[in-house]
């Protein structure tokens, strides 16, 4: 079954708390066994790939109920429930979130605490809902590191598409020259001159232009670029021209990229034959383009901090 959201998920570590202290990763198996996660589920990461679904979540499910006095820290990676929490836990209920934490004194004061207005240079306030809540919505499903994981993918979804809207429009020769900026910021070709030195030095058909491999030219890596529309797929037919031009130079690796989309047959013909071939189109162009800083470059930075616990140990 998928991962539960942590609101979801405060009663059943609530639970696993009820016997004494436990470490999040113990809080965390029983977690998985109630749910009877699978192996896959159990080590699903967050897109930044940093931490796991599963122990995010339930980190944020005992960091709400701790505001709210539920449980509480006790060493570095441990908590405990409070007697507080005992209390909820005897009066049986069938579910506890925020709604439920709101009846506490103390998660309110957090709560209100959590949005009240920074002085200028300092966090801008957590986004609320119409109620003043830190939530974009009053039952979220999403912890706040998703939130920020969620918007952040999608804008750099609408970056990718912006990126490659404006290539479609460049000429073919700046985006051939485009093409080589990408391999040299991927750490190929040496230096930026050398790189583009390699284009126009060959006029054999279906090779655009040769970059080097590595930075003492050991190896050769010949590039064949084409800026179609969307709509228009790269067929196998360019793909033969382009392994044939790799044979009269006595080649055996190359690059194509194209801003649209390679066909079925095109790609089964790369996998048949014995020269290493990599295809890149438009899709995997804009998300390259954007990950080595090629056409695009910085405008805000966000950093997210957490304790050290390191720093609190004897």
């Amino acid at each position: 079954m998928p991962i539960p959201d942590y609101q979801t998920l405060m009663l059943p570590v609530l639970r696993a708390a009820a016997d004494g202290e436990i470490s999040r990763a113990q809080c965390d198996e029983k977690i998985a066994d109630e749910f009877e996660l699978s192996e896959q589920e159990r080590a699903e990461m967050l897109p930044s790939g940093r931490q796991r679904v599963l122990y995010n979540r339930s980190g944020w499910a005992r960091t709400y109920m701790a505001h709210a006095g539920l449980v509480e820290t006790t060493r570095r990676g441990h908590f405990k429930i409070t007697d507080r929490g005992r209390e909820a836990l005897a009066a049986h209920p069938d579910r506890v979130d925020n709604t439920v934490l709101a009846q506490f004194p103390e998660y309110e004061v957090w709560r209100r605490e959590s949005n009240r207005p920074r002085p200028r240079g300092q966090a801008d306030q957590q986004p609320t809902d119409a109620g003043g809540h830190g939530e974009i919505e009053p039952a979220s499903l999403a912890t706040p590191l998703e939130r920020i994981e969620g918007a952040y993918k999608e804008v750099l979804a609408e970056l990718r598409s912006e990126v490659l809207e404006r290539v479609l429009k460049v000429t073919p020769a700046r985006f051939e020259q485009l093409v080589v900026d990408l391999l040299v910021g991927m750490g190929d070709g040496g230096s930026r001159a050398d790189a583009g030195r390699a284009i126009g030095k060959t006029n054999d058909g279906g090779i655009d232009g040769i970059i080097d491999e590595d930075k003492l030219g050991l190896d050769v890596i010949y590039i064949q670029a084409k800026r179609y529309d969307p709509d228009n797929a790269v067929g196998s037919a360019a793909l033969r021209e382009f392994v044939g031009s790799l044979v009269g130079q006595g080649a055996n690796k190359g690059v194509f990229v194209t801003t649209s989309s390679f066909s079925k047959q095109a790609k089964a013909f790369v996998r048949q034959v014995t020269h290493r071939i990599i295809l890149i189109d438009g899709e995997e162009l804009s998300r390259l383009l954007v990950e080595h800083d090629v056409c695009v470059r910085s405008e805000q930075t966000f950093e997210l901090k957490r304790v050290d616990e390191d720093y609190f140990e004897d």
